[in-house]
């Protein structure tokens, strides 16, 4: 299986410390190919139909890059934050979502930089294989912490092994499971990627009187 190529790149730099994604967005502004690439599309179309609510009044999706995911995630909240570590990430999602009236870029580092806000939507994708176990689990107890009483955490990553990453997209996954005080919804696991919603109250069809 072949990684994404800036997943294989930059080895030689911690994959915890912003210096390796200084590197990466150095060699391109859409390092990990999210404009081009159909997997990238496709697994946002998965993100956003696994929601069980149509609408949020605020989410929150940390680690944003280049605003690709912010931009669908923008279309299904009132108020929508988004935060990166890195400038150039910064900058390329506030130029991405500049027309979004209800999205705030901000920069911040996770877990440190972690906003003192309540969410009924937190977003997880595709950076938490890059951090240690203990950080990773430091993220899960903030994102339960902030997470309203009727709140959806999605969290969805690459499977595979990633060059200088202690963790895999499945382990860090064990660790939310672990770690996040209420149930499951949806669970979408493929060779590639895994996706984990976690939610309480009623499932869609529930809500739609369906069932």
């Amino acid at each position: 299986m072949t990684q994404p190529q800036a997943m294989r790149n930059n080895t030689a730099l911690p994959p915890d410390q912003p210096g390796y994604f200084d590197a990466l967005f150095s060699q391109s502004d859409d390092p990990w190919s999210f404009k081009t690439r159909w997997y990238e599309r496709r697994k946002r179309a998965l993100t956003l139909a696994a929601l069980p609510l149509e609408r949020y009044d605020h989410g929150f999706e940390p680690g944003c890059a280049n605003g690709e995911l912010s931009s669908r995630l923008a279309t299904r909240c009132r108020h929508l934050l988004v935060s990166d570590g890195i400038d150039k990430a910064v900058a390329l999602s506030r130029e991405r979502l500049k027309d979004h009236r209800n999205v705030e870029v901000r920069k911040a580092w996770m877990p440190r930089d972690w906003p003192r806000d309540t969410f009924d939507l937190i977003v997880l994708s595709e950076f938490l294989f890059y951090l240690k176990p203990a950080v990773v689990e430091d993220i899960a107890r903030l994102a339960q912490a902030s997470l309203a009483p009727n709140g959806t955490l999605l969290a969805c990553h690459w499977r595979h092994p990633i060059a200088g990453c202690e963790l895999t997209g499945d382990d860090a996954h064990a660790i939310l499971e672990r770690v996040v005080e209420r149930p499951r919804q949806c669970q979408i696991v493929e060779p590639d990627l895994r996706l984990d919603v976690w939610a309480t109250g009623p499932s869609v069809a529930e809500r739609e009187h369906i069932s």
